[in-house]
């Protein structure tokens, strides 16, 4: 994918102090202008006052596949160590191009499904069995005539789309606290206690933790918009941000802003300064 755009994947760069510019590319210089969309901004802090290690990653593949209108954005949000965060970063979405590309007729939206699965099955396959990681990925692309766009979520990092000035969530939040989730993990032999699988992890859905695979699966929640002029921006983003935000608040705190580099400052700020004691991951997808 020498033509792509492509920052972000598995750099494991972690920060005391406030980090506002994107780690260096893998494939070039990060990009001044964007084909797929407008512009992004990504910012990221390990918090260090909470947090000894940086568990997080992101991926940004502008002219995703060599398709200038085509864009894959991602925040992946690890934890038990960064074996499953960094083969998820570098894995993912390359499964999610050879299938659209191996199947020209397939629906994107089932794609992103099979990639999921694919890179959980084969990262299953290696040494890393006890790490595992959230995963809120984007496709942007031109479908029989239209813009479209494809969420896909496993766990509780979320996207948020601003339509005419409101947030919608186009995404699941996979936790213990879901009585749904619950009811899965109960009927596959588990049990969830103060809102943790087996009493040890919040997250019920994720890629790797193959050690609780029975009862923590890769299965993606998905959602497909056909976007329009007031669709506007989208927000992706780890639970750092969004224990003390609100969708709406993430929305309207981003609105006033040009540039969209400022606009993921402000909420990795707004995180920071409101009490969140997790590794914190913020892209803003100006549409």
């Amino acid at each position: 994918m020498n033509a792509d755009k492509e920052e972000g994947t598995g750099s494991g760069a972690s920060s005391e102090t406030l980090k506002t510019s994107p780690p260096p590319s893998t494939e070039g210089e990060h990009p001044k202008k964007y084909t797929s969309v407008h512009s992004v901004g990504i910012s990221h802090d390990r918090n260090a006052r909470f947090r000894r290690s940086m568990e997080d990653e992101h991926v940004i593949v502008d002219g995703f596949g060599g398709v200038a209108n085509q864009g894959y954005f991602a925040i992946y949000d690890g934890h038990g160590g960064r074996g499953a965060v960094d083969f998820t970063a570098k894995t993912l979405h390359k499964n999610l191009l050879e299938l659209l590309e191996g199947n020209p007729d397939i629906d994107p939206s089932e794609a992103l499904r099979s990639a999921y699965l694919l890179t959980d099955k084969q990262m299953g396959e290696t040494q890393i069995q006890f790490s595992g990681t959230t995963v809120i990925s984007a496709l942007v692309r031109n479908h029989k005539g239209k813009r479209m766009l494809y969420v896909g979520n496993a766990g509780d990092a979320r996207a948020v789309l601003c339509r005419n000035g409101k947030a919608e969530r186009l995404s699941y939040d996979h936790k213990g606290s879901d009585e749904g989730e619950t009811k899965r993990i109960i009927d596959a032999g588990g049990f969830v206690v103060l809102n943790r699988v087996n009493g040890i992890l919040a997250v019920t859905r994720s890629l790797g933790d193959h050690a609780m695979k029975d009862y923590v699966i890769g299965e993606p929640h998905l959602v497909t918009v056909q976007l329009d002029p007031t669709d506007t921006h989208l927000i992706l983003a780890c639970d750092g941000l969004w224990d003390v935000t609100s969708d709406q608040d993430a929305i309207d705190l981003v609105l006033p802003e040009n540039d969209t580099q400022k606009m993921s400052d402000k909420l990795l700020v707004h995180a920071l300064k409101n009490g969140s004691t997790d590794n914190i991951s913020v892209m803003v997808v100006v549409l």
